[in-house]
């Protein structure tokens, strides 16, 4: 496990049941307002990521890729909603910005697939996921915090999956 700096956090995941273990380890750390950006090719492993995260938020539905509907929402029990986008379709950053992500942040975690192509109109303070397919089972994954609460989210990720800070 390279530990670059304490703003970022590389990982080769092995297949995509750890893909979506770690997945669940980021989501159960995910509260209302954070926003977690997925970046990588077609395959690279983004929605299978995506679903651990929802599912260790604790989402009731299931999770599928919301590429034709743009945003699904999902549950809890007890209180708040997930949001899972998925920006393929979105053709500039202007019709991303009729979706309204304010909002969506103020009522729970976002999660956004293909953030690159809304990345001018994204906060500042974010999560940003790289995902590069480097095997058929394996994905290179990096985790990178921009700003003091994702320092600590990747700090809290660290530290659940191998037990430092």
């Amino acid at each position: 496990m390279p530990i670059l700096d304490e703003h970022s956090l590389d990982f080769i995941s092995r297949s995509p049941e750890q893909t979506r273990r770690i997945g669940m380890r980021l989501g159960g750390l995910l509260a209302a307002g954070d926003l977690v950006c997925l970046q990588g090719e077609l395959g690279a492993g983004k929605t299978t990521l995506a679903q651990g995260v929802a599912q260790g938020w604790g989402a009731l539905d299931s999770v599928s890729s919301p590429t034709f509907v743009l945003v699904n929402v999902y549950r809890r029990a007890g209180d708040g909603q997930f949001f899972h986008m998925d920006a393929y379709r979105i053709e500039s950053a202007p019709e991303g910005e009729e979706l309204d992500l304010v909002t969506m942040l103020g009522e729970g975690p976002l999660l956004i697939e293909w953030a690159e192509r809304l990345e001018s109109i994204l906060p500042a303070e974010r999560m940003w996921i790289q995902l590069e397919h480097v095997s058929e089972e394996h994905r290179q994954m990096r985790f990178a915090a921009c700003g003091e609460r994702y320092d600590e989210l990747v700090a809290e990720l660290r530290q659940s999956m191998f037990g430092v800070s």
